[in-house]
């Protein structure tokens, strides 16, 4: 069984940062699948944060874009998303995502999630 952990979370001040860390139990997890952050907050859908693909195209939802960076370390097994400037607004639970689109069905995987509060 896949897992994905994450690592990197805690609590910050506005305007400061937090890098977050993903690694899978799998290689062939970061030799094929896309990977992504997504976070969530009480009473809220989980979103869509940054997403990167297997060749390292990237795509961050518009309240990340130029604040986060998200990469990838394939021979290492990691996934990272660098958050400055970070608000109160991106408080949530940060979860690791790997997907694979295959012709007729889907795999993918979630991590347990970190926590990231930013508050003065």
């Amino acid at each position: 069984q896949v897992q994905l952990v994450e690592s990197g979370g805690g609590l910050v001040q506005p305007g400061g940062s937090l890098r977050l860390s993903c690694t899978a139990s799998e290689e062939y997890i970061f030799r094929f699948y896309e990977m992504g952050w997504h976070r969530q907050t009480p009473g809220k859908q989980r979103e869509l944060v940054a997403e990167i693909t297997s060749g390292g195209s990237t795509n961050y939802v518009e309240s990340a874009k130029s604040r986060f960076t998200i990469s990838r370390d394939n021979p290492k097994k990691m996934m990272y998303l660098q958050m400055n400037d970070l608000k109160p607004e991106d408080t949530a639970i940060y979860f690791c995502h790997a997907i694979f689109k295959f012709p007729t069905n889907v795999s993918e995987f979630w991590g347990q999630g970190t926590q990231v509060t930013v508050s003065s």
